[in-house]
């Protein structure tokens, strides 16, 4: 993305309109997004130490083992859209600069594991983490479409200039003029 696609006010092409990033930042869906990020963070935190652990210590040596996979995919998932999140806020509170958040660090990595198909074993994974991945799954789904969304260059639209047109062809009949008539006298 360019640094002058921000410009003093700051406009991004998002969604098909100039919205600038403070207002896409203040935005009731960044806003849900947020809380609901942050929340499922906690929420997971909180089954991962308590009822999953007890939950996955009946479960068959297989069921572990997409227990523990599932679960680790499950946190880096998850950190990485709470790590987007916290940027996100850090430029709408003014901590680092859009361009700055831009960088390649604060992309949206570990898409090959937080995208990739479940692991063999997962139906009998408990119930509750069952329904944590689904919805951390569909989070971060929306938070890459929203990543995309920023990141994306604005779509060139040639404008039509009528005017102008005229006036290189005229031009081009001119100079062609001249360099007929100089031309010939030289």
């Amino acid at each position: 993305m360019s640094a002058d696609r921000f410009g003093g006010a700051g406009d991004v092409q998002f969604a098909g309109e100039d919205v600038s990033i403070g207002e896409f930042m203040s935005s009731g869906l960044f806003q849900r997004t947020y809380e609901e990020g942050m929340r499922l963070v906690e929420e997971t935190s909180a089954y991962l130490d308590g009822p999953g652990r007890d939950a996955s210590r009946n479960l068959s040596r297989d069921a572990s083992l997409a227990y523990a996979g599932e679960s680790m995919r499950l946190t880096t998932r998850l950190m990485q859209v709470a790590a987007w999140l916290l940027v996100r806020k850090a430029v709408h509170e003014g901590e680092i600069s859009h361009e700055e958040s831009m960088a390649a660090k604060y992309r949206l990595a570990s898409k090959e594991i937080a995208r990739s198909a479940r692991l063999s074993g997962n139906h009998v994974l408990p119930e509750p983490l069952i329904d944590l991945i689904m919805r951390s799954e569909l989070l971060y789904a929306r938070i890459e479409r929203l990543d995309a969304g920023l990141r994306a260059e604005p779509e060139v639209v040639e404008a039509s200039r009528p005017l102008a047109e005229q006036f290189d062809r005229v031009e081009a009949f001119f100079r062609e003029t001249l360099q007929r008539e100089w031309g010939r006298g030289a």
